[in-house]
């Protein structure tokens, strides 16, 4: 993404925040404006209380006038309270987002596209989102502060002394301009720092995994030499920002010492136009405490804070999953899923370019309402097959389909809509047995229908022993093959019609295998099992076999008659399984005999 079409990308996602929180950004503003009530009064009450009173020999009543003005200060510091309160309804809700977003995308590029971890994720998700935070926090709170403060200042000017106004703002518009003529230049190198700390996490976190290989190895020096120039990037990218810094003094001093320095040498002619000498100080209030602390915090706290909202959100939404942009502009839509039918053509799959393909040519057609079984020795690409097929690995060559569109082009959401895949290792969180069985589905489940999940799939007494389905859950207390039966419920549950079963009953025993398999071949849809007992097999419509050189597809019998591979794993099944096989009426080959 170019910096231009970045900083494209952040305005949109700001202002598209901001829009959605108009009720709590007007709340602010009001607050704002109140804060910014002491700015307005402040140079006419020292005005008044220096003529009206000291200079007028009433000192009771330059007392009073100092007095109401240290009262507007009081209410001022109460509005400020009540501004960081709104504040924080709107800060807090945006860096969720941003860490939403940032979780999204390095788990789309570390297993949706099947990539290398995203070790500079952690930064994205760690320290931008909290940086993007407190940037948004004093951007928001900088700009309406300073446009309050340099408003009320200049029309208590112009009310108090118009002709001030000669000396006041032509140098704080050259201020101002110089600040935001610096902004671009400030992007671009927060940015390179923070793509130099992005590189030292990930230069260290690659030799970390392999710090004994380099000991081994006798590499140090050129390991060394790999993060020292990641760390020498980031103290350039210092030093370019310390000379920002410089010229936005400047710009502080244009803006809001050089008014000072005019008034005080043409206060002779303000006097000779009508001026008082309290007027005189009043304008100088005006501009001590109301335009010079306005801009010094503009160019002090927005302008290291902007840059670093811009960048910090920038580099997040670059990491996070994005749609496609055509050549106008808009999102490119997903080609329609016409059905749940799944097909490979000439797959290919290598983890690696110089390792060998784990699928070489692969063809497969599993029409919907199939119940197919996968079956081979093991490390023969089983698993591999199954994350091709449920989009999680894309292949080198040749194309996969689900419902007639290429898998590789389907989002997360229409993917998570289509298919659900079971893992060997299955995954639960801390909470309640409810939210861990309904976690697949974006609607109300009613307990009926889970009921018949837990019913279906043999899960009842585990229900009844943890305390039913708001009992909390703690994994770490869970045998695996329960987890693995939360897993299989939380899936039977799903809408989607593809279900991919990867060895996810391996922790179960062969009775409550054959009834979890067998709940899944009533329920609608197609049905892949990775199998981890060849009984499996013998419950599917279809048997796929691989053997790491080819793959054959048929039923039992089928297989039986023209595989000898297919006869050696059947007959060397267990005692238990080969008396179940038999007792279902199940034609077995005949044991190996023995050696």
């Amino acid at each position: 993404m170019s910096k231009a079409s970045q900083r494209a990308a952040v305005r949109r996602f700001l202002l598209a925040y901001l829009r959605g929180r108009r009720r709590e950004l007007l709340s602010l503003s009001a607050w704002v404006v109140a804060e910014g009530l002491p700015a307005y009064l402040s140079g006419r009450f020292v005005a008044r209380a220096t003529d009206h009173g000291f200079l007028a020999h009433r000192p009771a009543t330059g007392l009073a006038w100092l007095a109401a003005l240290a009262a507007a200060m009081v209410f001022g510091a109460w509005a400020t309270r009540q501004t960081t309160r709104r504040l924080a309804v709107i800060v807090e809700p945006f860096r969720d987002e941003l860490v939403r977003r940032a979780v999204t995308g390095a788990l789309h590029r570390s297993t949706v596209q099947g990539a290398a971890p995203d070790t500079a994720g952690v930064a994205r998700l760690a320290q931008h989102t909290e940086i993007a935070r407190e940037a948004f926090a004093s951007v928001l709170m900088l700009a309406q502060v300073f446009a309050v403060m340099s408003v009320s200042t200049l029309v208590g000017l112009s009310t108090l002394m118009p002709a001030s106004l000669l000396f006041v703002l032509p140098p704080f518009v050259v201020g101002v301009a110089l600040f935001a003529a610096t902004l671009r230049w400030a992007m671009a190198r927060q940015r390179a720092s923070i793509l130099a700390d992005e590189g030292i996490a990930q230069a260290v976190s690659s030799l970390s995994k392999g710090l004994r290989d380099v000991v081994a190895c006798g590499g140090e020096s050129l390991a060394g030499a790999a993060v020292e120039e990641e760390i020498h990037r980031q103290a350039n990218a210092q030093r370019q920002l310390a000379r920002v810094q410089a010229v936005r003094s400047l710009s502080v001093s244009i803006g809001g010492l050089v008014p000072l320095v005019l008034i005080l040498l043409g206060a002779r002619w303000l006097l000779h136009r009508g001026a008082t000498i309290g007027v005189v100080l009043g304008v100088l209030t005006y501009v001590l405490e109301g335009l010079h602390p306005a801009l010094q915090q503009l160019v002090r706290g927005m302008g290291n804070k902007a840059a670093w909202l811009f960048v910090a959100v920038g580099r997040i939404l670059e990491g996070s999953e994005q749609p496609c942009l055509d050549d106008g502009g808009s999102p490119q839509a997903e080609p329609p899923v016409l059905g749940h039918a799944v097909e490979l053509r000439d797959v290919t799959f290598r983890y690696g370019p110089w390792a060998d393909p784990v699928l070489a040519g692969l063809s497969l057609e599993i029409p919907e309402g199939d119940h197919l079984a996968v079956i081979g020795p093991s490390g023969v690409g089983k698993s591999t097959l199954a994350a091709v097929l449920a989009g999680m690995l894309h292949p080198e060559a040749g194309e996969a389909t689900l419902g007639g569109a290429p898998i590789g082009s389907l989002g997360i959401q229409k993917l998570a809509e289509h298919r659900v895949l079971i893992p060997q290792e299955a995954y639960v969180f801390v909470g309640t047995l409810r939210e861990n069985l309904v976690s697949l589905r974006n609607d109300l489940v009613p307990d009926p229908e889970i009921d018949h999940a837990v019913d279906a799939l043999g899960f009842r007494p585990i229900v009844e022993r943890l305390g039913g389905y708001d009992a909390e859950v703690r994994p770490e207390l869970l045998s695996a093959g329960e987890r693995q039966l939360i897993s299989v419920v939380r899936s039977y549950l799903s809408h989607a019609p593809l279900v991919l079963l990867d060895e996810a009953t391996c922790h179960l025993d062969p009775p409550a295998e054959a009834l979890v398999e067998e709940a899944f071949a009533r329920r609608p849809g197609t049905l892949v099992v990775v199998a981890h007992r060849l009984s499996s097999g013998l419950r599917a419509r279809r048997i796929l076999l691989m053997d790491g050189t080819g793959t054959l597809v048929g039923t039992h019998t089928e297989l039986l008659a023209c595989s000898a591979l297919y006869r050696d794993l059947v007959g060397y099944w267990s005692p238990e399984e080969a008396t179940a096989a038999e007792a279902d009426g199940i034609l077995l080959a005949q044991p190996a005999p023995a050696v």
